[in-house]
């Protein structure tokens, strides 16, 4: 592949990429603590506010960051900056409004929709999270725009700046008040998610001010006057944005849904104490999907790049450099998130164990639901080049598809008190399973992209099997001889690393111009050089 061809979606994801996995690693650092403190019950009242706060978000804003990026890249790659801008006086008055109206729905709809998820000591953290849909909406919009002018600096810093801000006040505020029960606590923890947007809101509008003259400047300059009305950009943002919208909705109302089948099906069988049914459904949302969900900040920030960056390539009618982003940002995002599955499938219980010593339990889940990690990965990044290149209505097909066999398989699996919450498990496996085939097959045939599926897939995937079964040993082994879980799991990941890179070097699944493509890759390649590799 050309360097040149593939170096902008690089730089720009690399940034996002650093600063995703930074927020990700955060985060989960703070969920330590925070399920010291409050403990499996506080997390089901913690996830359970979150999923109802997701929600609200996803339907107030969180189709604005991909449908902003993309119209106003679009609109400056033919250098009409007037309508670009225009773009983001829009859709900063759509979240305004969308995000006063899900804050108070949440203020005056939080006690009901506690009782219907059977989750009612979830309704403090619901209220300490109902400020923060406005926040977030304002913020997404600047995030939007500035991605939109690819660049993905300002989002980066001001994601850091704010999961600093999240994790600090979210660990004091569940601290001091923990002591009151365990649902006191988990509203403190949520109360500092709106502290850190606070923080985050505040770095992108320092930074668009210091921006603001070249943006003044730019618009002053501009040869083509603005083209489009108000009316027309706006019915052009919610055209892009509620597909995604949609899309994204549809798999957090399948959160919302987990919730209620799970407590009230696990009730139903008449095997758990409402307290059992809260310690697991704190296990699968606190620990099973905070640790899969981690490797996908790498799709995650490789498709938010895609977007932008695809679009323009669109607008140009530049299909070979189409067709060499799309391989490269699946071909990154599946050479990093496999081996990420087999390796959490491998060890998800020494794993669990040594991330939460007083809070042991749990790790079973992820054994058996590791390999949610690519499908899910596979989706997001499908999504994301479907949206970049216009067909922003197609991932609804496989979301929609998805979330039927997500709420069948909770009602058929969950009611039997033998699987009981790895039900959940499962049918999250084969939800997105389901969505990422159907994605995946929906792009290959709108596009008549060649999709090099033996590089993308086959080759990580014989790597990281070899690389499960050495860090299966190695754990055993260490663990034979020193007693010590960590230490296992430290060396189990650090030889299942080394093989698995070997492997894929052996087998040619990763090439010189591949690590070209990573960031900070220099070193590396200069050593492997020396080493004649």
């Amino acid at each position: 592949m050309e360097k040149n061809k593939s170096n902008g979606i690089v730089d720009q994801a690399a940034i996002l990429l650093v600063a995703m996995l930074l927020s990700r690693v955060l985060g989960f650092l703070m969920r330590v603590p925070l399920t010291h403190f409050i403990g499996d019950a506080g997390n089901a009242y913690y996830s359970a506010a979150f999923q109802v706060y997701t929600f609200l978000l996803v339907l107030s804003s969180a189709g604005l960051p991909a449908a902003i990026s993309k119209l106003v890249s679009e609109r400056i790659t033919l250098k009409r900056y007037h309508d670009a801008h225009a773009v983001y006086n829009v859709s900063l008055f759509i979240s305004a409004v969308s995000g006063v109206v899900g804050a108070v729905a949440i203020l005056f709809g939080a006690r009901l929709v506690a009782d219907l998820i059977n989750q009612p000591l979830s309704y403090y953290s619901m209220i300490a999270l109902a400020p923060t849909v406005l926040i977030v909406g304002i913020m997404a919009v600047l995030r939007g725009y500035f991605q939109g002018m690819n660049t993905t600096k300002p989002t980066a810093i001001s994601q850091i700046i704010e999961q600093l801000f999240n994790v600090v006040f979210s660990i004091l505020f569940a601290w001091a008040l923990h002591s009151r029960g365990p649902e006191y606590g988990a509203a403190g923890g949520a109360a500092g998610t709106g502290i850190g947007a606070i923080a985050g809101l505040a770095v992108m509008l320092i930074i668009y001010s210091l921006n603001s003259k070249f943006l003044k400047k730019r618009l002053k300059e501009a040869r083509i006057p603005q083209q489009e009305s108000y009316a027309e950009i706006a019915s052009a943002v919610f055209r892009t944005a509620w597909p995604i919208i949609l899309g994204t909705a549809v798999f957090s109302i399948m959160g919302l849904i987990d919730m209620a089948t799970i407590s009230n099906l696990l009730v139903s069988t008449e095997a758990f104490t409402r307290e059992e049914v809260d310690i697991m459904f704190g296990q699968y949302n606190g620990k099973y999907i905070v640790l899969t969900t981690m490797p996908i900040a790498i799709s995650a920030a490789l498709a938010t790049a895609v977007i932008p960056s695809i679009a323009a390539s669109k607008a140009l009618n530049d299909e070979a450099t189409v067709t060499a982003k799309v391989n490269l940002a699946l071909r990154l995002a599946m050479l990093l998130t496999i081996p990420a599955a087999i390796g959490l499938s491998v060890l998800g219980d020494p794993i669990v164990r040594m991330l939460f010593p007083t809070e042991p339990e749990g790790g079973y889940l992820l054994q058996w639901g590791g390999m949610a990690v690519v499908f899910l990965a596979l989706y997001q990044m499908a999504t994301g080049i479907l949206q970049g290149l216009g067909y922003v209505k197609l991932p609804v097909i496989g979301a929609a598809a998805a979330a039927v066999v997500k709420i069948s398989l909770n009602y058929l699996l969950i009611s039997n008190p033998e699987i009981n919450i790895l039900g959940a498990v499962f049918s999250t496996v084969a939800c997105y399973s389901v969505a990422a085939l159907l994605n995946t097959i929906l792009l290959k045939r709108v596009t008549q992209i060649k999709i090099d599926f033996i590089s993308i897939l086959i080759k990580p995937l014989i790597c990281a099997v070899g690389m499960g079964i050495v860090s299966y040993g190695v754990y055993e082994a260490v663990f034979l001889l020193t007693q010590s879980n960590a230490i296992g799991v430290i060396l189990a990941i650090t030889f299942g690393a080394a093989v698995y890179f070997l492997g894929m070097l052996l087998i040619k699944g990763i090439e010189r111009s591949d690590l070209e493509q990573m960031p900070m890759s220099s070193k590396l390649i200069r050593a492997m050089d020396r080493l004649g590799m």
